[in-house]
């Protein structure tokens, strides 16, 4: 985003003033952007702040839609990095309001287009987001009928046990090398054929350095195998 657009500056702004936990004067200058936005640009990202500052999720839900339907009107490269939060956040407005299928329709959308948001800690928090969002609406898909959406939302069967298991005993006994290179990969798994690349090689490389035990050894070495890269 262009810092030099007085939306842009009032939405800074109003981050300032968030993280200083001063929310009224944080919504004022948010709803200070709306007011003065130009375009379907700048009024998406002037909603898209707004919608954090709703007393309702309802209401939040609105926003978020508004933001979503102003991306969709400017429907160029400006708005293409905006979609993966703009689906998780109306997943989450769903979720909130107990609407778990609609829910989960909006988080299979984000993960369709989350290798649009850019690299580095901003697109590792929205495929955790993701991740974990489809995981815990799959089975209000499934409810509906809606046996692909629930398919997709799941972490494979045979991932997820040996994976989960390896995860449980180094948070016990704090391995934190080991949850350091395969947290990452296990929290962002989307299920596609990249996810899984990366989820073998970083078991792989916990598995080559070979200071585990010898049972946790072969646990990797079970989730290894369970983890199908072909």
């Amino acid at each position: 985003m262009d810092p030099e657009l007085p939306v842009v500056r009032l939405c800074v702004t109003g981050m300032q003033a968030e993280a200083e936990g001063r929310t009224a004067a944080a919504r004022e200058l948010f709803q200070q952007a709306w007011d003065g936005a130009r375009d379907d640009y700048e009024a998406c990202i002037a909603a898209h702040y707004l919608a954090r500052h709703q007393r309702s999720p309802a209401e939040t839900l609105r926003w978020n839609q508004e933001c979503l339907d102003r991306a969709d009107l400017v429907g160029d490269e400006r708005v293409q990095g905006f979609y993966p939060s703009l689906y998780v956040n109306m997943a989450t407005a769903y979720r909130e309001l107990g609407r778990l299928a609609c829910a989960h329709r909006y988080f299979v959308l984000a993960a369709d287009r989350a290798a649009d948001a850019p690299e580095g800690q901003y697109g590792d928090w929205n495929r955790f987001a993701i991740a974990e969002g489809l995981r815990d609406t799959a089975a209000a898909a499934a409810a509906e009928g809606d046996a692909e959406a629930a398919r997709r939302g799941r972490v494979d069967v045979g991932v997820e046990g040996p994976v989960r298991e390896l995860l449980a005993r180094w948070c016990e006994r704090g391995e934190l090398k080991a949850l350091g290179l395969t947290l990452p990969a296990y929290l962002g798994y989307l299920g596609t054929a990249g996810d899984r690349v990366r989820l073998r090689s970083a078991l792989h490389r916990v598995h080559a350095a070979r200071w585990l035990p010898d049972e946790e050894q072969t646990w990797v070495e079970r989730a290894m195998g369970a983890v199908d890269v072909t």
